[in-house]
C-alpha cells in the first residue's frame, strides 16, 4: 500500500510539473506532501489522479492549488533590526558604489510586502523617481494581490511611523498602499527552479523561501544569484537561512544575512 502511494506522489510530481514547470522534486517532500494531501482532503477527492483530473478542468481548483504550494508568509520590514542594518550600512555604500539608480530585485516576493518595503527603505537615500525595483514571483494570484497593495494591520505594523503616516491609507480594517510606492514596482512571473535569472543586480533580497527546498537546489539557486549579481553587489537572505558554503561560491560575508559579490 504503501509502495502504491508512493508512486502515485511520483506520477503526481510528474504531471503537475508538465502542468506548471513547477518541480516538486526540488521541495522537501515530507512537507509538500503534507500540504497537497491536506487540500486534496479538503475537497473530497479520492486520490491523485482525480485531483490532477480535477486541476486540468477546474480553474479555480488549479489556482487554489498554486496559491496553496506556494509559501506566503510575508510582512514588511520583516526583522526590522536587520533593515535596520541595510539602510544604515548596506544601502548607503550600494549608492556610493553605484550611484542613485540602484537596479534591485526581489525574488520570491509574495504579497509585495518586501518589494514595498524596499522602495520606502531606498526612499531615505535617493528620490522616488530613482527607485526601481524588479520583483517576481512563481504564483500569478501573489502577484495579483501584491498589485491591488491592500494590507492587514499585522502585515504593516513593523513599518516605521512616518512612512505608516505617509504611504498608507485604511481601507475599512486594512491598509492600502500609496500608489507612489507600487508605481516603483514592476511585478513579473518567475520559476527560481526553472528560467533564467537577469545580470547585474546591485540588490537581491530573496527571504524565508529558500528554507523549504533541497540542500541541491538551495545551492543552486546560490550560485545563480552570485552570477546575477554585479561585482560589489549585495544578496540579502532571511533570518532563518544560511549560506553554508558560500566561500566555494565565491561570496564575502558581510554578516549573517548579508553576502557580498568581491569587487
Amino acid at each position: 500500500m504503501v509502495r502504491a502511494m508512493t508512486y502515485d506522489y511520483e506520477y503526481f510530481k510528474k504531471e503537475i510539473f508538465a502542468m506548471t514547470s513547477i518541480d516538486l522534486n526540488c521541495y522537501k517532500e515530507k512537507q509538500m506532501k503534507r500540504r497537497i494531501d491536506t487540500l486534496i482532503a479538503k475537497h473530497k477527492i479520492d486520490g491523485y489522479d482525480k485531483y490532477i483530473q480535477g486541476l486540468k478542468t477546474d480553474k479555480e481548483l488549479f489556482e487554489e492549488f498554486v496559491s496553496y504550494i506556494t509559501i506566503n508568509v510575508s510582512e514588511f520590514y520583516r526583522n526590522p533590526d536587520q533593515w535596520k542594518l541595510m539602510d544604515e550600512q548596506v544601502i548607503p555604500e550600494l549608492i556610493k558604489k553605484f550611484g542613485n539608480n540602484l537596479k534591485v530585485w526581489s525574488a520570491a516576493c509574495s504579497t509585495g510586502d518586501e518589494p514595498y518595503s524596499l522602495v520606502m527603505a531606498l526612499s531615505k537615500h535617493v528620490p522616488l523617481t530613482n527607485i526601481k525595483i524588479f520583483a517576481t514571483d512563481l504564483d500569478k494570484q501573489i502577484i495579483a494581490k501584491a498589485k491591488v497593495g491592500l494590507y492587514n494591520s499585522k502585515s504593516i505594523q513593523s513599518v516605521p511611523a512616518d512612512f505608516k503616516k505617509k504611504y498608507f491609507t485604511p481601507v475599512g480594517p486594512s491598509f492600502k498602499v500609496a500608489d507612489e510606492i507600487k508605481a516603483r514596482v514592476e511585478f513579473k512571473e518567475h520559476n527560481l527552479l526553472k528560467d533564467t535569472y537577469a545580470t547585474g543586480y546591485h540588490m537581491i533580497v530573496c527571504r524565508n523561501v529558500l528554507i523549504y527546498f533541497t540542500e541541491e537546489a538551495k545551492e543552486e539557486v546560490f550560485r545563480k544569484y552570485f552570477n546575477s549579481l554585479a561585482p560589489g553587489g549585495v544578496l540579502f537572505i532571511g533570518s532563518t537561512e544560511q549560506i553554508v558554503n558560500y566561500k566555494e561560491i565565491g561570496f564575502e560575508r558581510k554578516n549573517s544575512f548579508f553576502y557580498q559579490k568581491p569587487l
